[in-house]
């Protein structure tokens, strides 16, 4: 009997265990199928863009990183409101007014990194954009795997939450200048230059042959 007693608590703690395999590959499950319909409506939205760089036909040459949760990071937000508007160039030769509107510190994997995140002053001055806040970087992965010149975050004030923003690197995106020239974007500042490979996100554009 004394036997058959802790079987059965064997069995019970199985039973708890396996639920709780079953319910974290669920939201694994979940979280996949997410940032899959995020990028698939990240492709749609090229085609009906009048300035896009991208057509229809070639969004299945836009490739991706696989979707890794490990990605989607806690960052501690510092706000930075003494900081002074400065000129942002972009691989045009243009210039935008931006400021600092805060850091971010992050930790991946034991490697502690931060970047900072930025408002685009004249954004700023239409009501749709005025909580707009702008994440622009570069990785070890740039000229390899992804972009050269870069990626972008983009995010509202309102996503910071108790000092928090959750920063998911599986959403980051290349500038119009991956796709093709004649576009102005903005070149991220030296201290968005990490020095560690971001293997997450957007990779570099596949671009059509040409006939």
């Amino acid at each position: 009997m004394k036997k058959l007693g802790i079987a059965k608590v064997l069995l019970s703690i199985l039973s708890l265990l396996n639920v709780d395999f079953i319910n974290a590959q669920s939201n694994e499950d979940r979280y996949y199928s997410a940032i899959q319909l995020h990028r698939q409506q990240y492709k749609e939205g090229f085609t009906g863009h009048p300035r896009s760089p991208v057509s229809a036909a070639d969004t299945g040459l836009i490739d991706f990183f696989l979707p890794n949760k490990d990605w989607e990071l806690p960052a501690k937000f510092i706000l930075t409101p003494e900081s002074k508007a400065f000129d942002l160039p972009s691989y045009s030769g243009k210039t935008s007014k931006y400021r600092q509107y805060g850091k971010l510190n992050m930790e991946y994997q034991g490697t502690e990194f931060s970047l900072s995140i930025y408002q685009n002053l004249s954004l700023m001055k239409d009501a749709a954009f005025q909580n707009y806040l702008f994440l622009p970087f570069t990785d070890l992965t740039n000229g390899e795997s992804t972009y050269e010149g870069g990626r972008y975050l983009d995010f509202s004030i309102g996503d910071i939450q108790d000092g928090i923003l959750r920063i998911d690197f599986n959403i980051c995106y290349n500038p119009y200048c991956a796709y093709s020239d004649g576009y102005s974007c903005p070149v991220p500042p030296a201290e968005n230059r990490l020095k560690l490979e971001i293997s997450a996100g957007e990779k570099k554009f596949r671009k059509p042959k040409q006939h």
